[in-house]
């Protein structure tokens, strides 16, 4: 008996529809998710507000910083100075002269920037360019080695960027850093950039850039053996997660208001990378859902800080007992997940219908 199969345009035709059908399933979410935002501004405490900002900063972060460790398999321990070099841009750039005037009270600011004052948005856009030039300007350098040496480099290049601004009076006003920022960012600023940034780093893993990315990562060699340029890859990959980590450390100065070179050391690099290995590396869902459980996590976890009475026993507070048992989750995590939540998977709506389909054929048929 004759099949017959599905010729060209057919698939093409299926392919079309499927793609389209994911795209309107995609701003349908993006929709519910910002009517979601508005009531959780509207309805939440201030402090559940500034946990949703916590979450979407460090989605963008975390995403934006798997591009270079976990996609492309560049083991750079840089985050921390990307994200100072965006929130003192941005800070720099928004405070007016008279605040200016009154912060620097050991040495006066420099000239342009003791008459600059730009709008947030410029500043924000400032920041992220900034970064990226400066991340642009040491690829040249810290792509001369590679695997532990360049893990060494670049977390030797955070190190001088946090001891530069601890040392520059004139620039960020040393150690006493930058105070009375305005409080610009909200969650429509948080989770806007983390969607955008989601949206970029998505595209371009998708696209040949991103395939070539992840032969680099495979076997660097290889790919170049096929014609990859395998370090113009890496200076793409390296040059755009600084810019979104840039713009990342500005929305973070104006959320905190304050901002001092104590702030960006390694721990948050730590942070990162435990979240981009928890979440998967090279996955971008795996680092969304790592970024929120980790942050929520981590504030969920102050109760057990606090005094408890069990029936008759009075517990007193243990100080440091959150970080002991997130620590001993992060063990588990690693044992009964070795790649992450999901490993190198991503989310695809395809797999969503087809379980929507499947679960109405089975009601179906029990019926």
């Amino acid at each position: 008996m004759e099949k017959n199969y599905p010729n060209n345009n057919e698939v093409g035709a299926r392919l079309d529809i499927h793609h389209r059908r994911n795209q309107i399933l995609s701003l349908l979410a993006i929709g519910v998710g910002f009517v979601l935002l508005y009531f959780a501004q509207k309805y939440l405490s201030s402090y559940q507000v500034r946990i949703l900002n916590n979450c979407g900063l460090f989605i963008t972060l975390a995403v934006s910083y798997n591009l270079i460790n976990g996609v492309t398999g560049q083991f750079s321990l840089e985050p921390n100075a990307f994200v100072a070099i965006g929130a003192y841009t941005s800070a720099l750039l928004t405070l007016t002269p008279a605040e200016k005037a009154l912060s620097f009270i050991i040495e006066p600011i420099i000239w342009p920037l003791s008459v600059i004052q730009t709008p947030f948005l410029v500043s924000l856009l400032a920041a992220g360019v900034v970064t990226a030039i400066c991340g642009f300007c040491m690829g040249f350098a810290v792509f001369r080695v590679r695997g532990d040496y360049l893990a060494i480099v670049t977390l030797g290049f955070g190190e001088v960027v946090r001891v530069i601004a601890n040392n520059t009076q004139t620039i960020t006003n040393g150690p006493l850093g930058l105070k009375g920022l305005e409080n610009y960012t909200t969650v429509w600023w948080t989770w806007g950039l983390a969607i955008i940034t989601i949206f970029y780093v998505s595209r371009l893993v998708r696209s040949s850039y991103g395939m070539a990315m992840k032969a680099v990562k495979y076997d660097e060699a290889a790919a170049e053996a096929v014609g990859i340029n395998a370090f113009r890859h890496k200076m793409l990959a390296f040059t755009s997660s600084a810019f979104f980590e840039g713009i990342g450390g500005g929305l973070l100065a104006h959320l905190i208001t304050t901002i001092s070179p104590t702030l960006f050391t390694f721990f948050l690099t730590f942070n990162l990378l435990i979240i981009i290995v928890v979440g998967g590396l090279g996955s971008t869902t795996g680092a969304i859902i790592a970024a929120i459980l980790v942050t929520w996590g981590g504030e969920f976890l102050r109760f057990v800080e606090e005094p408890i009475n069990i029936f008759f026993i009075h517990i007193p507070a243990i100080p440091g007992m959150r970080m002991v048992i997130f620590s001993l989750l992060l063990v588990l995590m690693m044992i009964f997940a070795r790649h992450g939540i999901m490993g190198t998977r991503e989310f695809n709506w395809n797999w969503v219908v087809d379980k929507v389909n499947g679960l109405k054929i089975l009601s179906r048929n029990r019926g």
